[in-house]
């Protein structure tokens, strides 16, 4: 378990996200939460893979694919039309239970699907067959040939995503249902809830931050550490290196799907264009600039570039300011912009020299 000041983080950055909601609202740019909301969405890739990279110590160039294959199932699911078969005993007793609902699209057709929740969840079992089904065969792979297996699978994803008409190709699936949560909660991406939103999207960054924090300073979290620094090592000291690099890859994937479902019933709508390779290319680079090792640091950059990526910062430019981020940071910063050990070294450095 985390010690109790390992969530004073967790604290500032809930003072932090509500400091920032009353800053949006007296300078009258509360729209801004929307892509506030899409960005926290997106961090929640980033926070996977920086388990996977930083303390696993393996590469992914295909986390893009699961961050499509959590929006894609959720969004076939619950648009998929039953309606021809509102009939049958099985259909009657789903939607008897709450696991399918009935709503109408935006050209007010009358649609029978399956419920948003039990899309999640299936989802969410989807995502995991999914990552085992690749991490068994390629998580034996080290450095660039477990880069260069996992951006085959998600040129596959892409181009399934892209070509058949159940994901709707080009165009991609929209009018997809909100979430409802509990009570008046729902992920929606509507005005009226922009709000409401940015708080849901929040909590859901500061959960994963919170059980991604608990596993890095559990058993789990040395093991990995561990792994990291000395594969060969850690095997002689009776550690099962395979089991403990699957289950990581396997939760990163899973916390990739869950970014790219809510973002999907956020926006309403998922298309092709978030599995592209660039896609991963950017998780990567985000991951770099905040530090292969520094959960905060990842998931602050990840809100923040995506922030201002989403905003038009980088204009027509934007796949090669983060190609280039890459490529700096691997040269002159590989441990990141945001290293708290260096920050905090430095700080004490300053305050000798200020004593003395």
């Amino acid at each position: 378990m985390m010690r109790p000041r390992k969530y004073y983080p967790v604290l500032a950055a809930a003072g932090l996200i509500v400091g920032l909601h009353i800053v949006l609202a007296a300078t009258g740019k509360i729209f801004y939460m929307t892509q506030l909301t899409m960005s926290a969405y997106y961090a929640m890739v980033v926070i996977g893979l920086c388990l996977l990279m930083g303390y696993a110590g393996q590469a992914s160039l295909g986390h893009a694919g699961f961050f499509a294959i959590g929006g894609y199932a959720c969004a076939v699911l619950s648009t998929l039309n039953l309606i021809a078969y509102q009939k049958s005993p099985i259909i009657a007793s789903m939607k008897s239970i709450g696991w399918i609902v009935r709503w109408r699209d935006l050209y007010d057709r009358e649609i029978l699907s399956f419920s948003p929740g039990l899309s999640f969840v299936a989802m969410l079992l989807l995502a995991a067959l999914i990552a085992l089904a690749i991490g068994l065969p390629v998580i034996r792979l080290k450095g660039h040939y477990l880069a260069m297996a996992t951006l085959g699978f998600g040129l596959i994803v892409y181009r399934v995503v892209l070509g058949a008409k159940l994901f709707g190709q080009a165009d991609g699936i929209s009018n997809v249902p909100a979430f409802h949560l509990l009570g008046n909660l729902q992920v929606n991406g509507r005005s009226g809830f922009r709000v409401q939103n940015y708080y849901i999207a929040s909590a859901a960054v500061l959960a994963a931050m919170v059980l991604a924090t608990n596993l890095v300073h559990s058993r789990v979290g040395r093991a990995l550490r561990s792994i990291h620094e000395s594969e060969e090592a850690a095997h002689s000291l009776g550690i099962n290196t395979y089991r403990y690099k699957l289950a990581i890859f396997v939760l990163s994937a899973l916390f990739a799907a869950v970014g790219g479902a809510l973002l999907t019933y956020y926006n309403g709508s998922i298309g092709p264009s978030e599995a592209t390779v660039m896609k991963s290319v950017r998780y990567v680079a985000i991951v770099a600039v905040g530090g292969m090792a520094n959960l905060w640091g990842a998931m602050i950059m990840g809100v923040l570039l995506n922030f201002l990526s989403l905003r038009g910062v980088f204009g027509s430019y934007d796949d090669a300011v983060f190609g280039g981020i890459l490529i700096a940071m691997m040269i002159f910063a590989p441990q990141g912009l945001l290293r708290w050990a260096a920050l905090r070294g430095l700080s004490a450095r300053l305050s000798r020299r200020s004593n003395g």
